[in-house]
């Protein structure tokens, strides 16, 4: 399977990494309403950037689609209102309604990088390996 990486689609995956970083800083430092903004911020324009703004725009406005919707854009504006607990909350089970459709593409993807993968195919063999597997 061959992905083409263009120049767009590797600033999309930086902008997604950061919005990470930045949201799970945000959690860490006791949901700190500002890095959980700007972590919103760089994930959506990362997104989009991965993805293309017509199928982000497609996707959010599918039919199908409007209850993950609607939660993410709740819980991205009661970030915005100081409600930063529920509106994690709200974005993350949007994100799950969302992107349910992509689970299988992402774990083919993290499949073929090499370290992880091979501990994502075979967690038993590095359980056992560190001792952690079946008492013998």
């Amino acid at each position: 399977m061959a992905f083409e990486m263009d120049e767009q689609k590797k600033i999309g995956l930086g902008l997604i990494g950061f919005g990470i970083f930045f949201s799970f800083l945000g959690v860490i430092l006791f949901f700190d309403r500002g890095l959980l903004a700007l972590g919103n911020i760089l994930w959506l324009a990362g997104v989009a950037l991965l993805l293309g703004w017509y199928s982000i725009w497609k996707l959010f406005s599918n039919r199908a689609n409007y209850k993950g919707s609607a939660s993410f854009l709740l819980g991205l504006f009661l970030i915005f209102v100081r409600w930063p607990i529920l509106g994690i909350i709200l974005e993350l089970y949007g994100c799950i309604v969302l992107f349910g459709g992509f689970w299988p593409s992402v774990k083919v993807f993290l499949y073929q990088i090499p370290v992880l993968g091979w501990i994502i195919q075979y967690p038993i063999l590095l359980l056992g390996r560190l001792g952690l597997g079946s008492s013998r």
